[in-house]
């Protein structure tokens, strides 16, 4: 194995650079489009689609590109479903009781805790955690100043 996953360059780029040993890949692909203008996906319930207003509302801006979409569904559903499940174990609690008199699991709490699981790991890839945000760093980009260094690329291959 490698190790710890490599963080992507423009996460690298944002954060400053902290790591000096990983060499930034010059031909990685870098996703088009921000997502924090988007709709949410027609499919997603009310609730979900709530929660996805949520998100990002409260996602640093100019973080999540269009291609993160499929991750902020996975971790919308996630917390919604997690939501529920987390109801139903308040209503009914942590152990059932069976007819014959048996405590046993509720089954609810299984699937909130599944949730949680799938919930942090969308989060972190997403920079939704306290951990995850700690290492980004999103600047604003100036209006009216373009990137002077676009083209070098292009005239370095002719």
């Amino acid at each position: 194995m490698r190790g710890r996953k490599p963080k992507p360059s423009y996460l690298r780029a944002l954060d400053g650079g902290a790591s000096h040993s990983a060499k930034p890949n010059p031909d990685e692909p870098i996703p088009p489009g921000e997502l924090e203008h988007d709709a949410p996906p027609e499919w997603l319930s009310d609730e979900q689609k709530d929660g996805w207003r949520y998100a990002m509302k409260n996602a640093p801006p100019g973080l999540l590109r269009k291609l993160d979409r499929s991750v902020m569904v996975a971790w919308v559903c996630a917390e919604h479903t997690h939501r529920k499940a987390a109801e139903q174990v308040a209503k009914l609690g942590s152990l059932l009781k069976s007819a014959a008199g048996t405590p046993y699991q509720n089954p609810y709490l299984a699937i909130m805790n599944k949730q949680a699981v799938i919930m942090m790991r969308a989060a972190a890839e997403l920079g939704f955690t306290p951990s995850s945000r700690s290492r980004v760093k999103v600047e604003k980009p100036r209006s009216g100043v373009g990137d002077p260094f676009a083209g070098l690329k292009e005239l370095s291959d002719t």
